[in-house]
C-alpha cells in the first residue's frame, strides 16, 4: 500500500514526511510520484496522495482528479481548490462566526488576449476613492488567489492604490482593512483535527517568523485560535491549512484563511514546530491509507447559507 507525494522546490517537509511514514511499520510505504504523461483511466497506484504542487502545475491537478475518481484520498481535496480564493474564504468565515476586516474585491486590471470591451459590458468604472474610504487607509492590497505574501502591498492613499492596481496585470486583487493587532497568530492545521496556534511575527509585508516558544501565547488565546481554525477547516474541508488571525481588543480577525498548500518548511517552523507537522501529517495520511477512504465530497456551500 503506497502514499504518493507531489512536491515542488521544497525539500524539508516532503523528505521528512516520506521518511516518517516509512519508519512507522504500518504496512504503508511513501514515495515521490513520478509522472510523464497519463493514459485515460490509467491505474493510479496510490491509496493516498499528498499534494504539495498542483496549484502551480496544472497537469498534476488533472492527474489528481482522475486519481480521486479511482478512490485515491487526495490531501487536499483537489475538487475544492476551485473555490480556494481568499474572498470566498472571508465570506465563509463570517458565516462561521469569525470576524473579518472590511474587504473589497476589485475587477481585474488586465485580461487574456481575446477579452475586449464587448466582453466587459457588465463592468462599470471602478470608484477607487469610494472603496478606499470604505476600508480605510492605510489598508492592504493583495491577490484573491495566491499566498506567500506575493504581490501584497500596504496602501496609504489613492495614488498608491492605482499604482499597484495598474501593476497587478491579470491578477484579481482585493483591498482589505488593516488591523493594527495586539497579537498575531498563525495556526497550522492538519486532518481537520490537529491545530497548533503559534505566535507569529508577520514582518513588514514579507516572510515573518514563528515564535519558537509554543507557550508564548496565553492558553486561552491559543485555545480560541485553534478552535476557530478547526471550525473553519471542518466546514470547508481542508485537511491541511494555515490560518492567520490578528487579535485586537480580544477580537479575532481572520486575515489569511485559505492556504491549499500551506508553508510547512523547516526553515519556517524550525525545531519547535516542524516535528509536530511531520508527525501529524504522517499519522493522518497513514490512517487514510489503511481506512480505504476515498477523497471526501467537497463541502456543500449551501450548508454555510443556513448559518
Amino acid at each position: 500500500m503506497r502514499i504518493g507525494v507531489l512536491r515542488g522546490r521544497e525539500n524539508s517537509f516532503p523528505d521528512a514526511f516520506v521518511a516518517r511514514v516509512n519508519s512507522m511499520d504500518k504496512g504503508v510505504a511513501a514515495e515521490f510520484v513520478q509522472l510523464g504523461g497519463t493514459k485515460l483511466n490509467e491505474r493510479v497506484p496510490y491509496r493516498v496522495v499528498l499534494d504539495r504542487m498542483s496549484h502551480e502545475v496544472p497537469y498534476y491537478a488533472v492527474y489528481l482528479k482522475m486519481a480521486a475518481l479511482q478512490g485515491t484520498y487526495v490531501i487536499n481535496n483537489i475538487f475544492w481548490r476551485s473555490a480556494d480564493d481568499k474572498f470566498f474564504g472571508y465570506a465563509a468565515a463570517e458565516k462561521l462566526g469569525i470576524r473579518e476586516p472590511k474587504t473589497v474585491v476589485l475587477p481585474n486590471r488586465a485580461y487574456v488576449e481575446d477579452v475586449n470591451d464587448e466582453s466587459l459590458r457588465n463592468l462599470w468604472p471602478t470608484d477607487f476613492e469610494m472603496y478606499l474610504s470604505f476600508v480605510g487607509a492605510p489598508c492592504i492590497m493583495k491577490p484573491a488567489f495566491g499566498g506567500g505574501w506575493k504581490d501584497v502591498n500596504k496602501i496609504h492613499n489613492v495614488d498608491e492604490l492605482i499604482f499597484h492596481y495598474n501593476a497587478s496585470g491579470q491578477k484579481t486583487m482585493m483591498l482589505q482593512e488593516f488591523i493594527a493587532w495586539d497579537t498575531y497568530v498563525r495556526v497550522p492545521t492538519i486532518g481537520r483535527r490537529h491545530a497548533r496556534a503559534i505566535r507569529y511575527d508577520p514582518a513588514p509585508l514579507g516572510r515573518g517568523g514563528y515564535n519558537q516558544d509554543y507557550d508564548a501565547l496565553p492558553p486561552a488565546v491559543r485555545d480560541r485560535a485553534e478552535e476557530l481554525s478547526l471550525r473553519f477547516n471542518q466546514a470547508l474541508g481542508y485537511d491541511m491549512n494555515a490560518l492567520e488571525f490578528a487579535i485586537r481588543d480580544g477580537e479575532y480577525y481572520g486575515i489569511d484563511l485559505t492556504n491549499y498548500t500551506p508553508d510547512l518548511d523547516y526553515r519556517s517552523l524550525k525545531d519547535a514546530h516542524f516535528p509536530w507537522a511531520v508527525e501529524k501529517m504522517a499519522e493522518f495520511a497513514v490512517e487514510k491509507a489503511l481506512s480505504g477512504e476515498s477523497t471526501p465530497r467537497p463541502p456543500d456551500f449551501r450548508d454555510l447559507m443556513l448559518r
